[in-house]
């Protein structure tokens, strides 16, 4: 009998869904539903940027019950589709889950009841899981990682500490806007009410667990708890210096905080077997397992030992680390990868959705590339001295506010100039802020959509001055799969080395060298990086690792 890891990633946009086979470590199936275009998620009313309509400025929230209905949607259409691959879902083991780092759910007491109600039978098959926990939720909203409204929290919580330098030093992190933390304790001063009925305060990506096996009591990984600024990085335990500074003058203060936390553990860690819903409604093994779970960042770390850059909807630095080393200039994130290994992390909020912007200003559609793609290609590297600087969305990496879209160099739009000169800005901004924490590496890996351009390929490759390696498949739902597999196995007395494991499930595109004009382009004393780092301290008053 085959045996399958099922790795589900509860992202921004989507929830994608990817199928390992354990002992050929292949995958056999790649499956997601998008949000925006699925008819079962419609009445979920999402802008175009996939969020809820925000109330104020920098307030970016998603409905609870949308991730409930996403995970429903694929599990049924896997179920449909998988025979006509030669997969059975009884043939699913272990599944593990990706939650967009950050985002926070608010429970109520009535959850544990409404979870528990999973662990019996389906019932009337066409009962989906928003209509079972549709109460379950204190609030209706998750605040996902675009929350930027929350700067009077965050620099409350780091003055009760001591500064910036305490911060870091406990947390890892110098309290970042989006971290669920000062999320949280703006729930509690904008909905009192609402805070004081919540029992648990779960990350999506252990929220998922939870509803998977019908029980809230599903403690959350240490990676994923770094990003909530709460928990004492070097202890691995929660804080109480930050349940302090967060919780205090808030309902039931540090220790009502701590009440509604769950407790810290491993990600390799498996919680228990799929709930009896699961089982009736889409056939699954009782004796399927659920892991834990982490976030898309440290899911995605699994699978790669080096410095790895994902092109996503923002954009992500990542590299090993050892643990004790810290980026005091607070632009970088210490955390933790699905398989316990401390990185540094530093996060770009204004990612590849601007490149999306600014596309879709010229009439193309989202999915709509190659006029793009050509003009990049026509395009020199350095953009003839053009540059296209915009932070539509306050930026976390490094911190600073939101500015309108400048053109340097020429006035009027024009497709080349202004896609060419978006990319080139954001991913110089990258390298800028990341020369403080990245690793001397010969290589450096990329992934995501965009690493299939080549124009994009060679202007990271003249950036960072290295060669570059696209990876195919180095996304959060394979190494969710992953370290799924890994968790599964290490319970058993099949061990294995986990990170060899998840290191060959990745393949490797063309290497692409750097040009040496283009790093002249890019490098020299008139380039793109002296001339963006002096329009970032003009125009957005922030400053440069050299500098600090």
């Amino acid at each position: 009998m085959a045996r399958y890891s099922l790795g589900l990633d509860c992202s921004t946009q989507s929830l994608s869904a990817t199928i390992l086979d354990i002992d050929s470590r292949e995958v056999v199936y790649e499956y997601g539903v998008n949000y925006l275009t699925d008819p079962r998620l419609s009445d979920f009313s999402l802008n175009a940027d996939y969020l809820l309509e925000p109330g104020e400025r920098g307030e970016a929230n998603q409905p609870v019950l949308l991730f409930v209905a996403a995970l429903d949607s694929p599990l049924f259409d896997l179920h449909d589709r998988l025979s006509d691959q030669g997969v059975s879902m009884n043939e699913i083991v272990v599944i593990n889950v990706s939650g967009q780092q950050h985002g926070h759910i608010l429970l109520s007491s009535q959850a544990a009841l409404d979870f528990d109600h999973l662990t019996y039978s389906a019932g009337e098959l066409m009962e989906t899981l928003s209509e079972r926990l549709e109460n379950s939720s204190a609030v209706p909203f998750a605040r996902i990682w675009r929350t930027s409204c929350t700067a009077e929290q965050a620099a409350l919580a780091r003055d009760r500490v001591g500064g910036k330098r305490a911060m870091i030093e406990l947390s890892g992190s110098d309290a970042p806007l989006r971290f669920s933390a000062f999320g949280i304790r703006k729930t509690a001063e904008d909905f009192a009410s609402a805070y004081q009925r919540t029992t648990m305060i779960h990350q999506i990506s252990s929220f998922l667990p939870a509803v998977l096996t019908g029980t809230v009591h599903v403690p959350l990984d240490f990676g994923n708890a770094c990003g909530s600024g709460l928990m004492d990085y070097r202890k691995r335990e929660w804080s109480g210096p930050l349940l302090e500074a967060v919780g205090q003058g808030i309902s039931g203060g540090a220790e009502g905080l701590r009440s509604r936390l769950p407790r810290l553990d491993s990600a390799q860690r498996i919680v228990g077997n799929i709930a009896a819903y699961y089982i009736d409604k889409y056939a699954l093994d009782p004796l399927c397992r659920v892991c834990i779970g982490s976030g898309d960042n440290p899911q995605t770390k699994v699978l790669v030992n080096g410095s790895l850059l994902s092109l996503g909807t923002s954009f992500v630095m990542m590299v090993q680390a050892d643990g004790e080393t810290f980026d005091f200039s607070g632009s970088a994130n210490a955390m933790y990868d699905a398989l316990d290994r401390p990185f540094m992390f530093g996060c770009r909020t204004n990612g590849a959705l601007r490149w999306d912007n600014v596309r879709e200003s010229f009439g193309l559609n989202r999915e709509e590339y190659q006029p793009a793609e050509a003009a990049l290609a026509q395009t020199p590297v350095g953009n003839n001295g053009r540059i296209f600087l915009w932070q539509a969305e306050a930026e976390s990496f490094p911190v600073t506010g939101s500015c309108e879209l400048r053109r340097i160099g020429y006035g009027e739009p024009e497709l080349a100039a202004d896609y060419t000169g978006v990319i080139e800005s954001s991913l110089a901004s990258v390298y800028l802020h990341s020369r403080g924490f990245t690793a001397d590496d010969k290589q450096l890996y990329i992934a995501g959509g965009p690493s299939q351009s080549p124009g994009i390929l060679r202007r990271v490759a003249a950036i960072w001055n290295r060669q570059v390696v696209p990876v195919r498949g180095a996304g959060a739902a394979l190494g969710t799969a992953a370290s799924g597999a890994t968790a599964y196995l290490n319970e058993s007395t099949e061990r294995v080395d986990a990170g060899e494991y998840c290191g060959e499930l990745i393949g490797q595109g063309d290497v692409v060298d750097p040009d040496p004009a283009d790093v002249q382009a890019i490098h020299g004393s008139g380039g793109l990086l002296n001339r963006l780092a002096q329009l970032e301290r003009d125009v957005l008053g922030i400053d440069h690792p050299e500098e600090r």
